[in-house]
């Protein structure tokens, strides 16, 4: 049976959060690198359909390179399939770093906090779509983490599946929870300093999408179907997977169980390498509670931290959950060989990470302390911190872009040889 195939590089948390979907649903898949594609895997050996995840639109495309490019095109006009999440739905639009599978355009945004929208949000299904399924609430809640935006344009051939309709119980405008602050106190606060905090610009915006290239079709989604314990995302990603591949989940699967990070078993040997995977999660673990101690960091739910407002927690979380789910998968030889040869690097490059790490946090928490007085910390020093650990808010560096990419490596060989 051919497999669904997973876009892995620059996915990161987003590839782990497709790989977990699949795995639930209990269907084939196969993890495969730019390089495989822009090669001609695609045409060698087709897959029922390329999953794109989340992450970083422009990367996925430079990594890419022309060939690549034309690979996935030609594979989706040659009657493939192309799932896209949210960087993987950036990827499929038309612009300077797309595909061009989907006619459309990202959209640009007005305000910066407009790009800072997570958590739930109830939506308005096309209930007249073969893609829709039918056992649909009438505004099911799908769930969003920071979502791009779509610029429609008329009679081009794409089909709106779901668009935006309100705030769910769980929705955060960058790090306030909408539901702590009344309606009314909420809208006298709004006008009282000319801000716009609800968010109003998403409510009947497309955030589902699907359509034809060629012989092919596309899905492209901002919301993240494959969120776990999500019940009407999954439901709806288990239908798209069936209408569009024919193939099923197993037993009728389709929820994605919870992921509490914390509490997955470690299933890597000492000898193996497991006992420095767990003094690295125990490492990042310690950070994550200096943060929060800093009043910077706190729990948004089993798997996803949430951070105040220019903190680049997004980096912290997705290491620390690449991190537990590396050492809760039985290795395989090829991932124990590149552990042992990386593993001591690795906790030499995190210690000193978490050193700078701590200074920052401390800078960040005496700036709030201090804002406004004449010890203020200048924002050109906390950016250095930043960038010397972190990189640019649009791409991975510092000390950080290392550990990343050995964890990302590590993951890829360890769930490629993953049996289930």
């Amino acid at each position: 049976m051919s497999s669904i195939y997973i876009y892995w590089d620059e996915s990161h948390l987003w590839g782990l959060l497709v790989w977990r979907a699949l795995r639930a649903f209990g269907l084939p898949y196969r993890l495969v690198r730019a390089k495989e594609i822009s090669q001609g895997l695609l045409s060698r050996k087709p897959p029922v359909a390329l999953v794109v995840p989340g992450g970083m639109a422009r990367r996925k495309f430079e990594l890419l390179g022309d060939e690549g490019v034309r690979e996935i095109q030609d594979y989706v006009s040659g009657g493939g399939v192309y799932f896209g999440f949210c960087g993987g739905a950036g990827l499929g639009l038309t612009g300077r770093h797309g595909l061009g599978l989907c006619p459309w355009k990202r959209r640009a945004f007005t305000d910066r906090l407009q790009h800072a929208m997570s958590g739930h949000m109830r939506v308005r299904p096309a209930r007249d779509n073969a893609l829709t399924p039918q056992t649909l609430s009438e505004a099911p809640l799908l769930p969003v983490w920071w979502p791009a935006r779509f610029e429609p344009s008329p009679d081009d051939g794409v089909n709106v599946l779901a668009a935006y309709q309100a705030p769910g119980p769980d929705f955060w405008v960058a790090d306030i929870p909408l539901d702590s602050i009344p309606r009314g106190a909420l809208d006298d606060l709004e006008t009282i300093h000319d801000l716009s905090i609800w968010p109003h610009f998403m409510v009947d915006q497309p955030c589902l999408v699907e359509g034809h290239y060629g012989q092919g079709r596309y899905v492209l989604s901002y919301t993240h179907l494959e969120t776990p314990a999500s019940r009407d995302a999954n439901l709806w990603l288990a239908h798209l997977i069936h209408k569009l591949t024919g193939l099923c989940s197993r037993d009728g699967a389709a929820l994605t169980p919870a992921w509490n990070l914390e509490a997955l078993p470690r299933r890597w040997a000492d000898e193996d390498g497991g006992e420095d995977l767990a003094r690295a999660k125990a490492g990042l673990e310690g950070s994550i509670r200096e943060g929060s101690q800093e009043m910077l960091f706190f729990q948004r739910n089993s798997w996803l931290l949430g951070w105040r407002r220019g903190i680049p927690g997004a980096s912290l979380n997705a290491l620390y959950s690449m991190v537990c789910q590396a050492q809760s998968i039985s290795p395989c030889a090829e991932a124990q060989s590149y552990w042992h040869e990386q593993a001591p690097r690795f906790l030499e490059t995190l210690e000193l990470f978490r050193h700078g790490l701590t200074g920052y946090l401390l800078s960040e928490r005496l700036a709030m302390t201090t804002s406004g007085t004449n010890n203020a910390i200048p924002e050109n020093v906390l950016s250095e911190q930043r960038m010397a650990l972190f990189g640019s808010r649009m791409s991975h560096g510092g000390i950080f872009a290392e550990l990343i990419s050995v964890m990302d490596e590590l993951l890829f060989l360890t769930l490629t040889g993953d049996t289930q």
